[in-house]
């Protein structure tokens, strides 16, 4: 028997490129363990109770942990989905990348903190893991939820994601670049008294194909004092650019690169 933190450091060697030789032998474990961990890391458990859900309640209210719910929707919109169950309720997932069990944990206390009694189980899948939980509630929590792509249809947030977002817009802006974000370190070169000199610089990209995300990514950027600009992919307005030093001072504060 190995325990989670092993099963996650070997699938995370996988999925860098390494072979499940090269893992079997530097780990230790077998190669048909590993094969396994690579359908699931985590026993699936048995569907959960269904969760009370505040915005069924009879005076619907927002949810308790307004920031883990700013995280969480910031997820949602860069790298979440939800799927009908086969037989009742929802699956919320979140693709997160292997490389990063830092972010896993996050996306999982966020996904507790806003539905405490919901199941949650993890799946590995080619290059990412998808941290899943089940619940009949998660398209009242997540009306963006729709038929299609998100890009390929108008996203907006309702009167109350709006209060919860304002009052915690960081973990909303952490919440997408955990997602559809990264942070890298540019350079460029300049010539100083006849001799170029190499500089190297922090940046923050946002990437999303929907305009209504980014829009509402740059918006909330805009709100706590960041300054941004948008890159073209070809004609195609694809990412968001935080480069001058005292806004990437500010996501370095706030948000932070992955882990």
């Amino acid at each position: 028997m190995y325990d989670l933190s092993t099963r996650k450091h070997a699938l995370t060697l996988v999925a860098q490129g390494s072979s499940l030789n090269s893992v079997s032998k530097q780990t230790g474990i077998s190669r048909s363990a590993i094969r396994e961990w690579q359908t699931r890391i985590e026993p699936r458990p048995r569907m959960a109770g269904h969760a009370a859900c505040p915005r069924c309640l009879p005076v619907p209210r927002v949810p308790a942990d307004t920031a883990a719910y700013a995280y969480l929707l910031g997820l949602y919109l860069g790298d979440g989905c939800i799927s009908p169950h086969r037989r009742s309720g929802y699956h919320l997932r979140i693709a997160c990348t292997a490389a990063w069990p830092g972010l896993m944990d996050l996306c999982r206390a966020a996904i507790t903190a806003v539905l405490p009694e919901g199941s949650i189980y993890v799946l590995q899948r080619q290059g990412c893991v998808a941290v899943t939980s089940y619940s009949r509630h998660w398209p009242c929590l997540f009306p963006q939820h729709g038929p299609g792509k998100k890009h390929a249809r108008t996203i907006a947030l309702v009167p109350w994601q709006e209060f919860v977002v304002d009052a915690h817009p960081w973990a909303f802006i952490r919440g997408l670049i955990h997602s559809d974000g990264c942070r890298i370190t540019n350079w460029t070169t300049k010539m100083v008294g006849g001799e170029r000199k190499r500089y190297e610089y922090p940046r923050y990209f946002f990437s999303q194909k929907s305009d209504d995300i980014r829009k509402l990514f740059s918006d909330t950027l805009t709100k706590v004092g960041v300054e941004w600009t948008t890159l073209a992919r070809g004609s195609d307005p694809f990412n968001i650019s935080i480069a001058r030093k005292a806004s990437v001072a500010l996501m370095d504060a706030h948000v932070g690169p992955k882990h």
